[in-house]
């Protein structure tokens, strides 16, 4: 018995076209700009020319679904992969205009030379030069004439052989009669086995993920208004990032404009703040897990088709009902207070630049904790004290690295069932015990990643309690990092390298504190029993060697702060290995004693 779940079938390329044109094969990304470049598409255009094999087409039907009447829709086929060479060919040969990056409409034009028999992305200098048919859809417009298109191009270029010519431009116009092969899939395939084997058919390798499924999904349904509300998500995400865009959507997207939805990102407009610029992956999770109560993405697509988990059958009314529940998600997600108060409060924590947000799906889940809570009606107070304490936890033991969608959809679970209060404050207390501060957290802080998680808490650490820069009398770790600032090795590296050090143990964050440049360069190569040495005499006859610290008691706190023991100045250098250890102790102690006032 056959368990083949798709059909391959080989089609004209001008066939699948008018699919596309009637909307029988969706293109989710028709509406999403255009990703290769004009000179990828004239290769493309070339090897269709030559008769090379440019791959598969795959397309996945969407579920029938069981209408009010009782009876069954026919789902669309979801193009979901080959798409951009498809609208490649719509552009090149149909003179059809697409979005460039800045969602700008574009026309690619490519040129050819019947003589070379050369394809060119077309400029101004082929444009001038009669050789060249300067944009090749007039060869493919239903209105043109093989003979008379020769008869032309044999006025401008008198040397050349007409039939030579007419047989060049009857070859190029046959390229929409190549045949592309569509691999459909059955529509009851579940997304993992759809991904799998968009991996295996795919030449390339590149996995589409659970997200590029949901956004493919929503962007076709036109009965529930699917486009705009994939619009919604991709304006959002590219003004968070380029804010002046949204005067450019005023001007080109008319339709969008006048939705629902401009008006409530519009305040994009006046924000510059990096700290959190979602992906629509991002939106995607946020949304759905805090709408739903479900953190794998695989049941958002399902649900979007009509899936009914219970009775395994498609109905219109659960595909209808899935929309509106995302549509408020997103909504919400967008909403200027949410956004806002979300990113003052990990601001609040400590972490305020964008690279100390290592962990995109902490900061996913801490808004989902956000959006319950809002929600429910917690207090502010205790809404932003759960957060600030989610998303440290979450990043201190690397929650949503290995499994996000499994640790999501655990967590929101757990939520549901026992109240956001009780299971946050549950997970903290078996989760972070004593023994993690004193053992495992100075452990896993051996590392020489200065984007570890655990250097960016302890970062936020020294933000949150106000430290000083190394050595610095008045200017802060926050300014520092605000500003300009030097990660300074304490044990500097070329005095390690001297030693026979490598890369992975001088670059140890338990080698590492927030500097001024200057004082950083003052202290340079130096032995550190001789630089501390310096900063001793420094306290006793006022000359300011490093920085602006001339009293003892301030150096020690200072020392202090950077969690580098005090002994130093009194001439006790511990040997490498030693203070890294001594230093990781510190450093963890340190990270307890924020994580218990946020």
């Amino acid at each position: 018995m056959s368990t083949q779940r798709y059909s391959v079938t080989p089609h004209p390329i001008e066939t699948i076209l008018t699919w596309v044109k009637s909307g029988e094969i969706a293109i989710p990304e028709i509406q999403r700009p255009f990703v290769w470049t004009a000179t990828k598409v004239r290769n493309f255009l070339d090897s269709l020319y030559r008769g090379y094999p440019v791959g598969y087409l795959i397309a996945w039907r969407n579920p029938s679904v069981r209408l009010k009447d009782g009876t069954t829709s026919a789902g669309k086929r979801i193009l979901i992969d080959g798409q951009q060479r498809v609208t490649a060919l719509m552009a090149a040969l149909l003179g059809k205009e697409v979005l460039n990056k800045d969602y700008s409409t574009v026309r690619i034009i490519i040129a050819f030379n019947p003589i070379e028999e050369r394809f060119e992305v077309s400029n101004s200098a082929i444009r001038k030069n009669v050789a060249w048919i300067a944009d090749i859809s007039e060869v493919f417009s239903p209105d043109a004439s093989i003979s008379e298109l020769t008869d032309l191009y044999a006025e401008k270029n008198e040397s050349t052989d007409r039939k030579y010519i007419s047989r060049v431009l009857e070859r190029l116009r046959k390229i929409i009669y190549n045949h592309v092969g569509i691999i459909e899939l059955a529509d009851d395939l579940d997304i993992e086995t759809v991904t799998e084997i968009f991996i295996r058919v795919n030449s390339a390798g590149v996995e589409l993920s659970q997200a590029d499924f949901a956004m493919s999904k929503i962007a076709v349904s036109e009965k529930y208004s699917g486009n705009m509300l994939r619009k919604a998500i991709d304006y959002f995400c590219h003004c968070s990032i380029e804010p002046e865009f949204i005067s450019r959507i005023e001007k080109v997207d008319r339709e969008f404009t006048n939705s629902e939805f401009f008006p409530i990102m519009r305040w994009l407009k006046d924000t510059n703040d990096d700290l959190y610029d979602p992906t629509y992956t991002d939106m995607l999770r946020v949304a759905f897990t805090s709408r739903f109560r479900r953190g794998k993405l695989k049941d958002l697509v399902a649900l979007l088709s009509g899936r009914n988990f219970e009775t395994k059958q498609y109905e219109e009314k659960i595909a209808e009902l899935s929309f509106e529940r995302l549509k408020q998600g997103i909504v919400l997600f967008m909403n200027e207070t949410n956004f806002k108060r979300f990113i003052m409060i990990l601001r609040s924590a400590g972490f305020v630049t964008n690279d100390l947000i290592g962990s995109r799906n902490a900061v996913n889940f801490a808004y989902i904790i956000y959006l319950l809570g809002r929600g429910e009606m917690l207090p502010p107070a205790e809404l932003e004290q759960l957060v600030r304490r989610w998303y440290a936890l979450s990043i201190l033991t690397g929650r949503y690295t290995g499994d996000p969608e499994g640790a999501f959809d655990h967590d929101i679970r757990q939520i549901e069932a026992h109240g956001i209060s009780q299971f946050i404050n549950t997970v903290i207390e078996s989760e972070l015990p004593e023994s993690f501060w004193i053992g495992m957290l100075p452990q896993s802080m051996e590392t020489s990643s200065s984007i570890s998680q655990y250097f960016m808490a302890y970062k936020a650490a020294q933000v949150k309690l106000g430290d000083k820069g190394f050595l610095s009398r008045d200017i802060t770790v926050l300014d520092l990092l605000l500003n300009r600032s030097d990660v300074h090795h304490i044990y500097p590296r070329n005095y390690l390298k001297k030693q026979g050090f490598e890369r992975g143990q001088y670059n140890q964050i338990a080698n590492y504190v927030i500097a001024q440049s200057e004082i950083n360069i003052a202290i340079g190569d130096k032995a550190p029993e001789k630089y501390f040495k310096e900063l001793a005499e420094q306290c006793r006859d006022g000359i300011k060697r490093y920085g602006g610290i001339t009293d003892i008691d301030d150096m020690r706190k200072n020392l202090r702060m950077h969690c580098i023991p005090e002994s130093v100045l009194d001439g006790d250098i511990p040997s490498y290995e030693e203070f890294l250890e001594k230093r990781r102790k510190l450093m963890a102690l340190k990270i307890k004693e924020w994580f218990e006032m946020l």
